[in-house]
């Protein structure tokens, strides 16, 4: 790969903002797939992705390595299927393995911590009082999960009507806290983070992880007020691009949680 290619990949990957990119034609300003053959190869210390032979890096130049094959495979398959211009925007996988290798790496602590306080204002802890077939989804969608947190490490929750704040059993704040510091994959940390922020819901994003329910339970979950919503008003095609937007995010982080199961 010529130093030239590797400059506008890195600054492709670094400098797009994929949600701009979404809504704005800005392919004249891709760069063009610069590779033919896409490979992963076990190397010291784990799984590279080469292109051509020759190892991927994140923009800032570290090597791109991780220790499950599996998930290798499904990272390069985002880059076979690469078509003429090199899109960072439909590469979710990847740009979860950037900013893992890159940021949550080195801050593991930082970001186990920022993930815990979403447990304080838990989405699923907030109840709307109308209209009652909101109530009622709310109470299907969000009662399970919460009761699998009771039985699987007893986070009990306090509830609310509204969105006054509640505050929650200190015990359960700490418990969250302790689970989240004890994960020793930074990928796995990563991903497990990027569903809390895209849920608004430590107690879903665990639920994923640990639980029995599915990645299409949890996105659901997560959309009960803003899909009731568009029953009663109508679609929202704005708002439902955005949630298509989010959820290719959403599957890339579910992908790294369900093999750990």
């Amino acid at each position: 790969m010529a130093s030239s290619d590797r400059s506008i990949f890195d600054a492709a990957l670094a400098a797009i903002d994929p949600h701009e990119m979404a809504r704005k034609d800005l392919r004249k300003n891709l760069p063009k797939r610069f590779w033919k053959e896409v490979t992963v190869s076990e190397v010291d210390g784990g799984f590279a992705i080469l292109l051509d032979g020759r190892p991927t890096r994140t923009p800032n130049q570290r090597p791109v390595l991780l220790s499950n094959a599996s998930h290798a495979e499904k990272v390069a398959d985002e880059w076979r299927k690469v078509g003429e211009f090199l899109d960072p925007s439909e590469m979710p996988l990847t740009r979860i393995v950037n900013s893992t290798i890159e940021g949550v790496k080195n801050t593991m602590a930082e970001t186990a911590a920022d993930l815990a306080k979403y447990a304080g204002t838990d989405l699923l802890c907030y109840r709307a009082t109308s209209p009652t077939r909101l109530v009622e989804r709310q109470m299907v969608l969000w009662d399970p999960p919460l009761d699998w947190a009771l039985e699987r490490h007893r986070w009990r929750f306090n509830l609310a009507a509204g969105v006054m704040h509640v505050p929650q059993p200190q015990e359960t704040l700490i418990s969250i806290s302790d689970r989240a510091q004890a994960i020793t994959n930074p990928f796995y940390l990563a991903a497990l983070h990027v569903v809390t922020t895209l849920t608004g819901s430590a107690i879903l994003a665990f639920a994923l992880a640990e639980g029995p329910f599915s990645a299409e339970d949890i996105w659901t979950a997560a959309h009960v007020d803003e899909d009731v919503q568009m029953a009663i008003w109508g679609q929202d095609e704005e708002a439902l691009a955005r949630r298509a937007r989010r959820f290719s995010e959403f599957q890339a982080a579910a992908l790294f949680l369900a093999e750990q199961k």
